[in-house]
């Protein structure tokens, strides 16, 4: 069934498509965008590239712009800088302020182009002038830098504010540090918070995790741990390393310091360390955290970080087991099946492949048949009636078994 929006979206597709085919740029503008954004029709970078190309040959300077933003990408033609640079700075020279930042751009980087500071800045300031906030940003951060322009921090500032009163997080960013850290101006602790908490509610992470520092700190008020912990998780969350760093050194973050853990294993945002991936998780697995607890079981049971333990595997695979978790239920079922690190019982390392397999762990299937073909039929009665036990436990408990967070 079509719904009025998508109706709505049909019909001026369709009329766009012939106004555009009678020549009008406004209509060939929109008929592009439709297709180079997949609205109200599926994403057609060739399309786009030929319904915007026709609205540039008629001098329609937004068309020019985008069409200059395919060839830069490479969407539906090939990929070309000069070709890009060619058609931004048409639309720049009409005035359009993207185009100029877009322009200033490839100056700054010398893409398409000589590499030329003085022209970034100068293209800059002509879109930041008509009010466009990332180009504001730009030619604050030129003025802050000394890039293309004397370096001037009242100017930094200035740009810097109108940007971030535009809602450029970015801006709002930059200007915090520079009050922060007494940039052009007296520290103003309270006017940085005031400029990060701006941005953190736009979402940009790195002033999230700037906000929850000063909470913690207390730099413009008593420190406020939960407020702190609160904006750190929301950086965390975007994976933002420092402030998961951050979060797993705040007392009872079990959560965070397995994050940590893992991105230690994995070499994600930090220098790959398996030592330091081991203590994070002891941390979390010490505050019951069972996914941390199934990996600091793997990292014994294959000496990474630690010395290699079969018996210490097992305590931390029992431990998150016993919680529910799958993976870990799996991993035990393994040790006491082949005896290593606990007397071997096959009938109950089939026991843990029927939990793990319950629980979602797609390993357990192959687990428990391999187990299974050594078993009478008596044992496997045994495991089954081991496994309802297990379950009524939990559930008298309050604590029903279930897939808790896999291992990384």
């Amino acid at each position: 069934m079509q719904t009025h929006k998508s109706a709505t979206r049909a019909g001026a597709l369709a009329w766009f498509a012939g106004a555009a085919a009678r020549g009008n740029p406004y209509a060939q503008f929109n008929l592009g965008m439709m297709y180079k954004e997949g609205d109200g029709t599926p994403r057609d970078d060739a399309a786009a590239v030929l319904w915007l190309g026709r609205a540039a040959r008629q001098r329609l300077a937004f068309a020019q712009n985008h069409l200059g933003g395919l060839y830069f990408h490479g969407r539906g033609v090939a990929q070309s800088d000069r070709t890009a640079a060619y058609l931004f700075r048409l639309a720049a020279l009409q005035g359009d302020a993207s185009a100029q930042q877009n322009l200033g751009d490839l100056y700054r980087s010398g893409r398409g182009v000589a590499r030329d500071p003085v022209q970034a800045a100068g293209w800059y300031c002509r879109a930041a002038e008509q009010g466009l906030a990332s180009a504001q940003r730009r030619l604050g951060t030129c003025y802050r830098d000394g890039a293309g322009v004397p370096r001037s921090d009242p100017l930094a500032l200035a740009w810097l504010r109108k940007a971030a009163l535009g809602d450029d997080a970015e801006a709002a960013v930059g200007l915090g540090r520079m009050l922060r850290d007494g940039e052009g101006t007296a520290p103003d602790p309270a006017g940085a918070a005031y400029w990060f908490r701006r941005a953190a509610a736009l979402g940009h992470a790195p002033a999230q995790r700037l906000l929850g520092l000063a909470y913690l700190d207390g730099v413009d008020a008593p420190p406020d741990a939960r407020s702190a912990r609160a904006w750190l998780e929301c950086a965390a969350g975007q994976g933002d390393a420092e402030a998961q760093l951050a979060l797993a050194r705040l007392p009872g973050s079990a959560k965070a310091q397995f994050t940590l853990g893992v991105m230690y294993a994995h070499g994600r945002g930090v220098r790959r360390d398996e030592a330091a991936a081991a203590a994070w998780y002891r941390r979390a697995a010490e505050q019951g955290d069972a996914s941390a607890q199934n990996n600091l079981g793997v990292m014994y049971a294959n000496g990474q970080g630690v010395r290699q333990d079969d018996a210490q595997a097992v305590y931390w695979y029992r431990l998150a087991a016993e919680q529910g978790h799958a993976l870990a239920q799996y991993n035990l079922g393994g040790m006491v099946g082949s005896g290593r690190g606990v007397a071997r019982d096959p009938v109950r390392a089939y026991m843990w492949m029927l939990l793990a397999a319950d629980a979602g762990e797609p390993a357990a299937g192959p687990g428990k048949a391999a187990i299974a073909r050594g078993l009478t039929r008596g044992q496997l009665g045994s495991a089954v009636a081991m496994r309802r036990r297990w379950q009524d436990e939990r559930r008298q408990g309050g604590r029903d078994a279930g897939p808790e967070r896999r291992a990384a």
